[in-house]
């Protein structure tokens, strides 16, 4: 527990910043799964709208510094490779 006031504010500010983001990526994995969901199910309707909600989600997440960009793009790739695949 810190002593200085400073500290005990940033350990109260890091704790709530660390919920936010772990919130953010739970959420930014949901959307991802919904659409893996939806590409094995067939459900090219589904898919698509999906596919739409994850990768804002994946850019969303990108800016705001929860993932790096490549693995942002590497995601984004992942999904549209899967949503070609079924076009097909």
């Amino acid at each position: 527990m810190p002593n200085i006031k400073s500290s005990a504010k940033r350990d109260q500010l890091q704790k709530a910043a660390n919920a936010k983001n772990k919130a953010a990526k739970s959420a930014l994995k949901t959307e991802i799964k919904k659409f893996d969901a939806a590409v094995a199910a067939g459900d090219g309707a589904m898919a698509a709208e999906t596919y739409k909600a994850a990768v804002k989600s994946v850019d969303k997440a990108a800016s705001k510094g929860l993932i790096h960009k490549n693995n942002a793009a590497h995601k984004k790739s992942a999904m549209a490779k899967k949503i070609n695949a079924m076009a097909e």
